[in-house]
């Protein structure tokens, strides 16, 4: 057994409506419950909500800074990785998982999509993206953990057991 932790890259805009959050939280939730790490941009809006959700449940998560401070992530990041890359940092934030979840967005979360599927990740989404060729729709959060789960099983690993509740 993979004794490595199982990252799953979720990407979102930091100004989102309010249906592309609850979806984020939720995901973030099942994420978190199931010991799957969350990376993501670290920034608001959708990612902060799905961070919440993956620490309410005991999950960990990381933020993929794009500037130079760790001060500039969100609340309820565990880890927040300052880069300094700008929005190149969204190559990193793409590549971070084993897959990658777009939760609505604008452009920077269509170049996380286009660095995913370039590198040969799995990638589904929720909302505007479902278009792209070899991107799965997610209509809901259950969905989405479903798209997860078996892109994990392909993959060959699996995220640690956790004694969380």
């Amino acid at each position: 057994m993979n004794d490595r932790l199982s990252v799953v890259s979720v990407a979102g805009s930091a100004e989102a409506p309010e249906n592309e959050l609850v979806f984020a939280y939720r995901l973030g939730f099942l994420l978190g419950s199931s010991g799957h790490v969350v990376a993501c941009g670290g920034g608001a809006g959708v990612m902060e909500e799905v961070c919440r959700g993956a620490r309410e449940a005991g999950g960990l998560t990381i933020g993929i800074l794009p500037g130079t401070e760790a001060s500039e992530g969100g609340r309820w990041l565990d880890i927040a990785l300052p880069s300094g890359l700008g929005l190149g940092r969204n190559r990193v934030v793409a590549l971070a998982g084993f897959c990658l979840v777009a939760v609505g967005g604008g452009n920077g979360t269509l170049s996380e999509i286009a660095h995913a599927l370039q590198s040969g990740r799995p990638v589904c989404c929720y909302g505007r993206w479902e278009g792209i060729p070899g991107v799965s729709r997610a209509g809901t959060p259950e969905e989405a953990y479903a798209f997860v789960e078996e892109c994990e099983r392909r993959a060959g690993c699996e995220a640690p057991k956790t004694s969380k509740g």
